[in-house]
């Protein structure tokens, strides 16, 4: 039995040998297998390293690009900066006058542009760019003004110094006159005439405060430079190649220390309004201005009076062509009502000197206005009022009406 076995095993070992050997490849196939395994491992070397090169090139490319993330992050950073010290602000009115002296009109009155920015915690810059009367050039009724343009400078605790172009610290309007922030269409008569508002001028200044509540102003800066027409208002050189043979000098204090209470009062003083010129005979013309008023609010009531006075000498009655002409004066009285949130109400009496009455007549105007204004938002307003006006004979007296819309941002 034993024999048997062997024997079939053996006969299985031998089959399988056989069939082993049989399929076992030559030497000639053993090389070339061998010769295309040595091909499979050159071409897998030959993609390892074209990887790691490329791995190489976007390790580089990973880096430029974080270098150039971190340096627009930086100026992204800066450009943000910038922005958050730089402020972008403005106003405009437009008007329609329907008045018995001279003819009816729509008017874009002003369109102001601000622009300010804030150098350090002590040093800032403010302008303020005008456009009057919607078209400048020749021939054009408008102009374009740079109504303001100076640096101002906290050299200490509540003290500023300023050079550069500026409003004059002078009457209520002059220095806050957006159109949301005052009764009627037009600026008052006696402030436009007067003092003269609006009124700028290039020179230095420096203000603060003297004790909580009460504070100075004091400005040297480019004078009026008047001509024959002997008329204040045409005398402001606003900072335009400004003829400076003679300075002017500003000085006002003012008291806020009650809630709603603003009272002021202003002196200025110049030598020589003819700026070293004779017209008419006349020279070495001094002039010297002296402004108060009152502002008071207390909740829906507010009331402003103002009185504001020229005194000049006396050799400008030749130029004026009249024997008045060396004081001018003028007052408003103003009380108006907040009724809600939107509409409010005013009352105005004002009497106010102007030359440019015939030398026969009183330079006396008396005008009252009274209407609403009715504020769509705290800085969008529509304005209605109507003016009576008296005038000196030889003028004619401008009565009607007045439509206006005004905002600021």
């Amino acid at each position: 039995m034993k024999t048997k076995q062997r024997l079939i095993a053996f006969s299985v070992a031998s089959v399988i040998s056989t069939t082993a050997l049989a399929d076992a490849p030559s030497m000639e196939e053993m090389w070339t297998i061998i010769q295309q395994q040595q091909q499979q491992i050159q071409q897998l070397q030959s993609k390892l390293h074209s990887n790691n090169e490329k791995l190489k090139q976007t390790e580089v490319k990973v880096e430029a690009t974080a270098v150039a993330l971190e340096e627009g992050s930086g100026s992204v950073a800066a450009i943000a900066q910038w922005a958050s010290k730089t402020r972008v602000g403005g106003y405009g009115e437009l008007h329609y006058n329907n008045l018995d002296e001279g003819d009816n009109e729509i008017d874009l009155h002003r369109f102001v542009l601000f622009f300010s920015h804030q150098f350090t915690d002590s040093v800032r810059f403010f302008s303020e760019f005008e456009v009057e009367h919607s078209l400048s050039g020749e021939g054009k009724k408008g102009e374009v003004e740079m109504e303001q343009a100076y640096i101002e400078w906290d050299f200490a605790q509540n003290q500023q110094a300023k050079a550069g172009l500026f409003l004059l610290p002078i009457g209520i309007m002059n220095e806050t006159h957006e159109p949301d922030t005052f009764y009627g269409v037009e600026r008052n008569r006696v402030e436009a005439e007067i003092i003269p508002a609006t009124w700028w001028e290039a020179g230095t200044a420096v203000g603060g405060e003297i004790t909580p509540g009460l504070s100075y102003d004091l400005a040297i800066h480019s004078g009026l430079f008047m001509d024959d027409t002997a008329r204040i208002r045409s005398g402001r050189q606003k900072g335009s190649k400004a003829v400076a043979e003679d300075l002017a000098f500003t000085g006002r204090l003012k008291y806020t220390g009650v809630a709603g209470l603003e009272l002021g009062i202003t002196l200025q003083h110049q030598q020589d309004i003819f700026q070293g010129q004779t017209f008419a005979g006349a020279s070495d013309i001094s002039a010297t201005l002296l402004e108060s008023h009152v502002a008071y609010l207390n909740g829906p009531f507010q009331l402003r009076a103002l009185y504001a006075m020229w005194d000049f000498d006396e050799g400008i009655n030749a130029v004026a062509m009249r024997d008045d002409a060396d004081e001018r004066e003028g007052f408003y009285i103003e009380p108006s009502l907040r009724i809600n949130e939107h509409l409010g109400i005013f009352a105005r009496y004002s009497e106010y000197d102007e030359v440019r009455a015939a030398a026969t007549d009183s330079m006396e105007f008396t005008q009252i206005d009274f209407g609403l204004n009715y504020w769509l938002t705290e800085t969008v307003v529509l304005k209605a009022d109507y003016q009576i006006q008296e005038a000196p004979r030889s003028r004619t007296e401008a009565d009607g009406f007045n439509l206006g819309v005004g905002w600021s941002f």
